[in-house]
């Protein structure tokens, strides 16, 4: 089941996808459950939103997979390595990347993304898929060049508008078989299945919940495969996961 959250006639709404069509619900699921209002909207008359706000915190992990640590020069980690991006970076599908004067590089990185449905500390591995509402495409942003000077990642994730999210969350996602591709301006640029992580997703949730409390609606980057590269204004990157849709975004200067 896909769950979208939408713009449409001046109230933010959320739905289940039914083909071409929105099945309106009487609230957010992740409080309210799927009650529908039995209402519904064709998808070409709303506009998509990032599916979820965190309410506390975006959680990534950094070079979880091998062949992208490889091409920064960098050595696996031993365990998941974790950095935070704050809710105010988050965007839907279809915003704009905004590209800030202080960075000469700023680059994509595909991701798939965890949604977090109730509150969780301390999850064992074994019962990680417990606490997960769904799954949606993430990009998480990179100023790559601020990132090198400042010795620290806070700043060069963080930005406004550099964790674009979307376009739904697929609470029913076969990780297995799952597989990730970015394009460039149409060009294929990352490629990779799921399955080549590091540290699995029941690893990562029992990692990052012995370290912070989860609470719903957090969401967690599992990492970007190999073929990182910069972006310029006037750019459009797409990230697609088949089963949960394509994230598509275009990139201005500020």
């Amino acid at each position: 089941m896909k769950i979208a959250r939408f713009s449409h006639n001046d109230a933010i709404t959320y739905g289940i996808v039914d083909g071409s069509e929105l099945v309106v619900l009487a609230g957010d699921p992740l409080f309210a459950g799927f009650e529908t209002t039995g209402a519904r909207v064709p998808v070409t008359d709303v506009a998509l939103l990032a599916p979820v706000i965190p309410r506390s915190k975006v959680v990534a992990v950094g070079r979880n997979y091998r062949d992208h640590a490889a091409e920064l020069g960098n050595d696996v980690p031993a365990e998941p390595l974790l950095f935070l991006k704050p809710n105010t970076s988050v965007i839907g599908p279809g915003d704009a990347i905004v590209r800030p004067p202080q960075s000469s590089d700023t680059q994509y990185e595909g991701e798939l993304a965890i949604v977090i449905g109730r509150i969780a500390k301390n999850v064992r591995a074994e019962d990680a898929l417990d606490v997960v509402f769904g799954y949606t495409i993430a990009n998480d942003v990179t100023a790559r060049d601020l990132q090198r000077s400042d010795g620290q990642w806070a700043r060069a994730k963080g930005f406004d508008t550099f964790c674009p999210i979307g376009p739904a969350i697929e609470t029913e996602f076969d990780l297995a078989q799952g597989s990730l591709t970015t394009r460039l301006n149409g060009e294929v640029v990352q490629e990779a299945p799921l399955s080549d992580m590091i540290f699995d997703v029941p690893t990562i949730i029992a990692h990052v919940s012995a370290a912070f409390t989860l609470l719903p609606g957090d969401v967690i980057l599992t990492g970007t495969p190999a073929g990182v590269g910069p972006f310029q204004a006037g750019d459009t990157v797409e990230v697609e996961i088949p089963g949960i849709g394509l994230l598509r975004n275009t990139v201005r200067d500020a």
